[in-house]
């Protein structure tokens, strides 16, 4: 494997109309997670991606396993749970720029995952391990479950790579999130937040200063999203450059854009690209997903993306 990542991807209804929830009658069936998401971002670009988690025994489960196995990603250490359900979530597009999510996951399949269930099979002999915040938002067995992913890619040699993925309906407390948050950060190689992210850990600073915060921790490198300026790329020791972004005419649906940014980086890095060049493959996946509806119904394939890159082509192609 290129990329082992872990964590609760669930069902998403998506209102076929925009407007509020209470009034739309017709939905869509999709799937979406931060980590399957970035796996099959991947995969698209022809990267070997493995995504391990716990689903329900059910219908939504199956059909959820089919799916993320249909584009290439693997799929062999995915468990499943006859007491607890697959979890499920609902988008609500309710005007321009202001997209909401309404998550029904307590006690989902996903947060029962144990420490067991990760082996070290499924993880030595990766280039990178993925992880984000939510899996131990999701409770102390989840956290045992990052600890002991974290603990096996350091004895195998595997670089973590970290996105603070900070989602504060899940979490008890924001105490709780930041002490942990900041844990993880301390622990990866990499680090991939946004600059809220770095606002609600560390202050309101100025962006040098959230950089060199994530370097304090123990961060080798970080790649800081500022939207649709780009991001900020700083390595230990370097000084901070910034990589301009793609300009989108029309968002459709931001969600997801992050997760397409981690594909990028990790695609461009195990292509043996710069950081600097990661980034802006970073940057230009994360500008493509926000013109689709869904998380990963607009992750390109590798001749896409490098023609969006390069300036695109004409409106239709014939």
């Amino acid at each position: 494997m290129d990329v082992v990542t872990m964590g609760e991807t669930m069902t998403l209804f998506s209102p076929n109309e925009q407007g509020q929830l209470r009034h739309a009658h017709s939905f869509s069936m999709k799937f979406a997670g931060a980590e399957s998401n970035v796996a099959i971002g991947l995969s698209r670009l022809g990267h070997k991606a493995r995504w391990i988690s716990r689903l329900g025994e059910d219908e939504f489960g199956d059909a959820m396993e089919i799916f993320i196995r249909g584009e290439g990603v693997d799929v062999s250490y995915v468990t499943r749970d006859e007491q607890a359900p697959t979890g499920v979530f609902f988008k609500e597009f309710r005007r321009p720029n202001d997209t909401r999510v309404y998550y029904y996951r307590k006690d989902s399949a996903a947060s029962q995952l144990m420490a067991d269930h990760i082996k070290e099979k499924a993880i030595k002999g990766a280039a990178y391990l993925h992880i984000t915040g939510i899996t131990p938002a999701l409770g102390e067995s989840c956290q045992s479950v990052m600890d002991k992913a974290i603990r096996l890619a350091k004895a195998n040699g595997v670089k973590i790579v970290f996105d603070p993925n900070v989602r504060l309906k899940i979490w008890k407390s924001e105490e709780e999130a930041r002490r942990l948050i900041k844990r993880y950060i301390a622990e990866s190689d990499i680090v991939l937040p946004g600059e809220a992210e770095a606002e609600f850990l560390f202050g309101k600073k100025d962006r040098a200063a959230y950089v060199e915060a994530f370097h304090d921790l123990g961060a080798d490198i970080v790649l800081m999203k500022v939207g649709k300026e780009g991001c900020l790329v700083s390595q230990r020791g370097k000084a901070v450059e910034h990589v301009s972004g793609f300009y989108v005419e029309r968002v459709i649906d931001p969600i997801g854009a992050g997760d397409a940014f981690a594909a990028g980086v990790l695609s461009a890095l195990l292509d043996g690209l710069s950081v600097e060049e990661a980034a802006r493959r970073g940057n230009a996946m994360g500008a493509i997903v926000t013109m689709v509806n869904g998380d990963v119904e607009g992750l390109p394939n590798r001749a896409d993306l490098f023609s969006f890159m390069n300036g695109g082509s004409d409106d239709v192609t014939r």
